[in-house]
Order: structure tokens, then sequence, then C-alpha cells
């Protein structure tokens, strides 16, 4: 989504801790899944248990199939960091307490609803809702919405690397130019060099 700003860890670490109720745990892997792999909302929530966690363990590579990616072009594999892998570890355990089994065709961030009797993903309408909802929770304001997840592991994932090639990469990006127009302002470096320029810091 054109226009929305990416989270720092301050606020990604708050969000974190503002979700509750029955489907807590679903939506906050979400959440932390998509901030440390980068993968667009649909990629997301076109996952299965069985994508996320093989060999009895959650995966430390993540692959998106070609056929749920944007253009359908290539696929992507995207290393998941130690959050990540928690969030899924979290993620199987709720499945478990929830339906009672581990099925890999079952999605992950499963909706109450069933479509002619299949268990069907939440809709990115919902998973958009429900970012907005726990953002309004921690109080956090700007222009933000589930494409700021993506957002987020980019400009994270750059500041670290200052390599906009593999970010490309890793986004899935077919441009550089995308990437460098994606990336955009390292928003919490302006803040803090205007911070830095406040007259009572001279």
């Amino acid at each position: 989504m054109r226009g929305t700003r990416p989270l720092s860890n301050g606020e990604l670490r708050i969000i974190a801790d503002c979700f509750d109720g029955e489907f807590a745990i679903r939506d906050k892997s979400l959440i932390l899944i998509g901030v440390s792999t980068g993968g667009r909302i649909s990629e997301l929530l076109a996952l299965t248990l069985g994508d996320v966690y093989q060999n009895d363990k959650p995966v430390e590579t993540l692959h998106f199939n070609k056929d749920v990616v944007k253009g359908k072009e290539n696929s992507r594999t995207v290393p998941v960091n130690s959050d990540g892998v928690k969030a899924i570890s979290d993620l199987i355990h709720w499945h478990v307490e929830y339906y009672g089994n581990i099925d890999p065709q079952r999605p992950c961030f499963p909706s109450r609803q069933k479509r002619k009797g299949e268990q069907v993903s939440i809709t990115r309408q919902r998973a958009h809702q429900v970012f907005k909802d726990v953002c309004e929770k921690a109080g956090l304001n700007g222009n933000l919405a589930t494409h700021s997840l993506r957002k987020s592991y980019a400009q994270r994932l750059y500041v670290i690397l200052s390599d906009v090639f593999s970010v490309k990469e890793m986004l899935g990006h077919q441009d550089v130019k995308t990437t460098q127009a994606y990336l955009g302002v390292d928003v919490e470096k302006v803040r803090k060099a205007s911070e830095a320029m406040t007259i009572g810091n001279q």
C-alpha cells in the first residue's frame, strides 16, 4: 500500500504486547512472521502449516511458491530470524490447543469461517483490521497498514546490510529501482538527526 510507513523495533515490541483474546497467538504470529520475512500479506495468508513446520520443527527458511507471489513469475526463499521461528512455534502450539492436531494443509492463520466445508485463511481485510486495531491499542499513529510489515522488514534489513540488491532479492522485486523507491527515508535516522538539531542540544 503506497504511503504506508515502516515500524521501528521499539514500536514492534509495543505491538507484540498488545494482543489478547481467543486469536491473540494467531494474530501476533502473523505480524511477527510478516516483519521477519517481508512477505506480502497475500503471501502470508496463503501459508499452510506444512509450509512453516517441517520435520517436527519450525522452518529456518521460508519458501514462497510462485503461484502465490505477485506476478506469479518467481518463487523465493527467505531466512527466518529467531523472532519468526518463535512466532511459528507459538502458532503451532496454538493450533494444537485450538484444533487438537497439526494438519499440514490447514492455513496458518485460519478464519472462524469455512468455505464449502474447508478451512480457509482470514481475509486480507480481516488481517488489515487486526493490524489497525492493535496499532490503535499500542497508541501508534501515522499511515499504518499490513504493508507496513513488509516495509519494516525491508528498512531494517537495508540498515543492517546497506545492500539494496540483497533487499531486492528478499522482497522478490523485479527491478532494483522498485526497491530503492520502496525503502524511502530511514525515518528513525531522520528522527534522531532532527532531535540532534533542537536548540536544547546545541
